[in-house]
C-alpha cells in the first residue's frame, strides 16, 4: 500500500456513502472484513455484513442510516501509510437539505489494514462532532 492507492481507496469509500450502492461497498473490503463504526464495537464481520450494516439493512445496532441525497459530504486524506497500514485523517459534513447550512461535522481518524489485493481487512473509526 502507498500514499496514492490508500487516497484512491478513500475516494471510492466517500463515492460509496454517496451512491449506497452494494458493488461500490462491497468491492472496498476483503471477504472477511472487520469493520468498526467506534474504536468499542465489537466489528462487524464479512463483506455482504458490512454491505447490510452501511444500506441499513442489518437490523442491529450496528446499522447505519442512510444520508439523504446531497446531504453528505466528506474529504479524507492518508497520513501515514506503512506496509498493509494506513491512517487517515478528513472531515465529514452534514446537512437537512441539499445546498442548506451545515448542521454537523466531524473530525475522522480511519485506522486500517489492507489485503494484497488493495481491500480493505480491518477497518475502526475514531471521530469527534465540531462543536
Amino acid at each position: 500500500m502507498d500514499h496514492k492507492t490508500a487516497q484512491g481507496w478513500l475516494d471510492r469509500y466517500v463515492e460509496a456513502w454517496l451512491s449506497y450502492d452494494p458493488g461500490d461497498i462491497a468491492g472496498l473490503f476483503s471477504e472477511d472484513v472487520q469493520y468498526r463504526y467506534h474504536p468499542y464495537d465489537e466489528p462487524i464481520v464479512g463483506r455482504a455484513a458490512v454491505v447490510a450494516s452501511w444500506l441499513g439493512e442489518a437490523g442491529s445496532d450496528n446499522a447505519s442510516t442512510r444520508d439523504a441525497p446531497g446531504t453528505y459530504e466528506a474529504e479524507y486524506s492518508p497520513v501515514a501509510v506503512d506496509g498493509d497500514a494506513v491512517v487517515a485523517t478528513g472531515v465529514s459534513q452534514y446537512r437537512e437539505v441539499p445546498g442548506g447550512p451545515v448542521v454537523k461535522a466531524y473530525e475522522n481518524c480511519f485506522v486500517m489494514r489492507f489485503d494484497g489485493a488493495g481491500r480493505c481487512r480491518e477497518f475502526t473509526e475514531y471521530f469527534l462532532r465540531r462543536p
